[in-house]
């Protein structure tokens, strides 16, 4: 085996190396820097010396009202989540499965609302929940999240129900099921890796959402986290506690990671076996 060959083989590790290390570089450096006292914060050495965790007691620190603002993007974005999966399998599975006119026009409508910024729509919302009492309440905020979770699940599983042959509705209804009892019971578990994917990158979306909490809220103990981090205070007025917030972003980032942790092996174990699973 020559060099040249046995580059040729290690190439493509070197790449996935590459762009992992790309991806980690920013969360590694955040870690580094809530480790790292307020007087060392700016140094660029790789390792903190000394170790120091003042930024993780000043993160909970009762004034700062950090914990109050983790509940609140915990009901946020799970509630925000499991109505745009309960929904959006139902509809996913419609548009899958029944064939009627404009459906395609339908998918692209549903899609397209997805993709007005969110900016745009903040200031009528805000108008609307002011007449009606919604200012500092939950459903202030998972409303307007709802309006783009709920096309992007639609969107991720109905393309996942289109790959699922008809013929397993069909096995099941001859075996005695209903239609509807076809879908509980054959569909569902097998369309499992698919919902748990949409409700991963549903919550993701839901619990790093940030405009629409600052607009909704003017409530310290209403704000969610990443609104409560931007609102961090230092010692003086002038001063930015960067240490306090690299340790809240990381404390925030570590439900993500571990819900990712969690359920990768059932994703990925469903989706490379399908459904003749």
């Amino acid at each position: 085996m020559t060099l040249t060959t046995t580059w040729r083989q290690r190439l493509p590790y070197v790449g996935v190396a590459v762009v992992v290390a790309y991806c980690l570089a920013p969360f590694y450096w955040m870690v580094v820097s809530s480790l790292r006292r307020n007087d060392d914060i700016f140094s660029t050495s790789l390792f903190p010396s000394p170790l120091s965790f003042e930024n993780y007691r000043a993160v909970f620190n009762p004034s700062q009202g950090f914990s109050r603002a983790l509940l609140n993007s915990l009901v946020v974005a799970g509630v925000t989540t499991a109505l745009a999966l309960l929904l959006a399998t139902f509809t996913a599975y419609a548009m899958a499965r029944l064939d009627f006119r404009f459906k395609r026009l339908i998918l692209t409508l549903i899609i397209a609302t997805s993709m007005f910024p969110v900016v745009s729509i903040v200031v009528p919302l805000l108008k609307l929940f002011t007449d009606i009492g919604w200012i500092n309440t939950y459903q202030a905020m998972i409303v307007p999240s709802m309006s783009f979770a709920l096309p992007l699940a639609v969107w991720n599983l109905t393309t996942f129900f289109r790959q699922m042959p008809d013929e397993l509705e069909h096995a099941a209804m001859v075996d005695g099921c209903t239609r509807g009892q076809a879908f509980r019971k054959v569909i569902i578990p097998l369309a499992a890796p698919g919902i748990f994917t949409t409700a991963i990158i549903t919550f993701i979306a839901a619990w790093n959402e940030f405009l629409i909490a600052l607009s909704m809220t003017n409530k310290p103990g209403m704000q969610t986290a990443t609104v409560a981090i931007s609102k961090f205070s230092g010692a003086t007025t002038y001063q930015t506690p960067f240490g306090s917030q690299m340790a809240a972003g990381v404390i925030v980032t570590i439900p993500l990671v571990i819900m990712v942790l969690l359920f990768q092996r059932r994703i990925v174990a469903g989706l490379t076996a399908g459904a003749a699973k």
